[in-house]
């Protein structure tokens, strides 16, 4: 590819090459003419001819004894141009200028014609040229990075309306007179459900039937296993009344599976889904003529275990059901997700890949600043791109206290500020608004500490200093500028984690738990140091 890339520059250069020779030789002929016609006055008969043909005829003639002298052949073109020159301009002629241009024109002409003789070595020379125009100070900024694999259904844009209309059976983004459900993908799928314990998942098309009397639709998410689906069917015309809960986790595209024991006439009593797993408690009421003794009673679903599909399920009730309603639902459990930051991608994943943040519940949130000074929240969606310009990511705390340090672009001048950050779905800036304001340094980190080292002034360096945050200023709120650090100027700002400036002894000491005898223990070894009584420490 580099030889061919070469060779096709190399062409284009010769092209650009004989198109450039060939106007300025176009330059120099018209040149040559013009200063012979102003030369001979061939101007000053024109008022005897009266038509074009016998001018450009007269012209001709007058030219005969110059044509060794010219490049080319004249044309009716080159005439036209020359029966237009301004009068002004025949009358400022200059012979000397006019033949310094033309020594310029020939210098330029040889010029090309031996760039086209070494053709090979213009072109390199043309790359070396490349190279000085655009090399310093044009560095690469892009970098090199690790892409990951998306599936198009886990990115794709909700552009499509869905309806239905249960009771015919058919389900489709063109059934607008029908009843609507939900907006999707056009490339989602749909399971269904219908009275008749039949399910299946079908494509989002326009229309497409997928069996009468639907009584619940949604968008399937293949190898989800949370969500967990109860269902209670009547066994046949007068069979059993089963109940059952499960899974689908992943399904054939458009075949119908029995979620039911098969029997002719079976008949779906009772249907919900449990997105988290919830449990619930159900009600069942049987027929007045069901001979039961017992007309109406309760059953707690965490006895049926969630199986697969196929399972027929548990038995409900012997007797004729007439009704089944949900009594109590409970909260599902929650899951806690172990999230980790990959900085090749920018991207969040679930895999064990670059930093980790910790596990999230369904409320917490990921918290990032970026090195203009903004912040946003957001959900641990692995489809999430973070700016590059990022310089902390890390887990929300609500009671955390930022710290920060900055430049305030007006001023010029570091600022320190203390504060929380605010609930929010949008990018929010919590610096000065000033072009050239920037951040330093942010944590959320409690007792943090702050280095400065300073540039040296008429050859001394003062002495570094440590700024502890929680005495240098109060927690203000987001929109506050600060405090302004020093009045030296600064070299260097950093940050001093203060559980690394805790030896491990210290840290083992203040925060190992001790029992009751320990502690006694432990106080009478100081007892022993101090020269207390047991009395005194008691």
């Amino acid at each position: 590819m580099l030889k061919i890339s070469a060779q096709r520059t190399m062409e284009l250069l010769k092209r650009e090459l004989e198109i450039e020779l060939h106007e300025l030789q176009e330059k120099w002929h018209f040149s040559s003419l013009e200063k012979i016609f102003i030369k001979e006055e061939m101007y000053i008969d024109f008022k005897k001819y009266a038509d074009r043909e016998t001018l450009y005829t007269y012209l001709y003639e007058r030219f005969k004894p110059f044509k060794k002298k010219l490049w080319r052949e004249i044309t009716d073109e080159d005439l036209a141009k020359l029966v237009q020159i301004p009068m002004i301009r025949i009358t400022r002629f200059d012979s000397i200028k006019a033949d310094e241009m033309m020594k310029d024109l020939e210098q330029r002409i040889e010029g090309v014609k031996h760039h086209l003789a070494h053709l090979v070595d213009y072109t390199i020379e043309y790359f070396k040229d490349l190279k000085k125009k655009y090399g310093a100070g044009r560095e690469r900024k892009t970098e090199i990075r690790q892409f990951d694999v998306i599936e198009k259904s886990t990115v794709a844009a909700n552009n499509v309306k869905l309806f239905v209309n249960r009771e015919e059976g058919f389900i489709g983004t063109g059934l607008k007179k029908d009843e609507y459900v939900f907006d999707c993908s056009d490339l989602d799928e749909i399971i269904v459900f219908r009275r008749d314990g039949v399910m299946m998942v079908t494509k989002v098309s326009e229309k497409s039937y997928v069996g009468k009397d639907i009584i619940h639709l949604a968008i399937f998410k293949r190898g989800d296993e949370k969500t967990v689906y109860i269902m209670a069917y009547r066994d046949g015309l007068r069979g059993n009344t089963m109940i059952k809960r499960f899974n689908v986790p992943a399904v054939t595209r458009d075949k119908e599976y029995h979620l039911t024991r098969g029997a002719k006439d079976s008949k779906v009593h009772y249907f919900s889904v449990c997105p988290g797993g919830e449990n619930e408690i159900i009600s069942v009421l049987l027929t007045k003529n069901s001979g039961a003794r017992k007309l109406e009673f309760d059953m707690d679903l965490t006895q049926v275990a969630v199986k697969g599909r196929d399972a027929q399920g548990n038995i409900l009730t012997r007797y004729p059901v007439q009704k089944i309603t949900c009594k109590y639902r409970s909260q599902g459990e929650i899951v806690f997700q172990k999230v980790w930051f990959d900085d090749s991608t920018f991207k969040l994943n679930y895999d064990g890949k670059g930093t980790y943040l910790g596990e999230f519940g369904p409320d917490d949130r990921i918290l990032t600043a970026t090195q203009s000074g903004h912040y946003r929240m957001t959900g641990i969606e692995t489809t999430i791109h973070f700016d590059e310009d990022m310089v902390l990511i890390e887990k929300y705390k609500p009671q955390a206290v930022a710290t920060a340090v900055y430049l305030d672009g007006e001023s010029k001048n570091y600022f320190v500020k203390r504060f929380q950050f605010e609930v929010t779905d949008k990018k929010t800036l919590f610096i000065t608004d000033h072009q050239d304001s920037h951040l330093e340094r942010v944590s959320t980190n409690p007792g943090q500490k702050i280095d400065l080292k300073f540039a040296k002034v008429k050859g001394v360096e003062p002495e570094p200093e440590i700024i502890e945050a929680d005495q240098f200023i109060e927690v203000r709120t987001m929109k506050a500028k600060g405090n302004k650090v020093t009045s030296k100027k600064i070299k260097t700002i950093s940050m001093i984690d203060p559980f690394e400036s805790v030896s491990p002894e210290e840290f083992e000491t203040e925060t190992e738990e001790l029992s009751p005898i320990q502690k006694l223990k432990k106080s009478l070894e100081q007892q022993d140091k101090g020269g207390k009584s047991q009395m005194e420490l008691f």
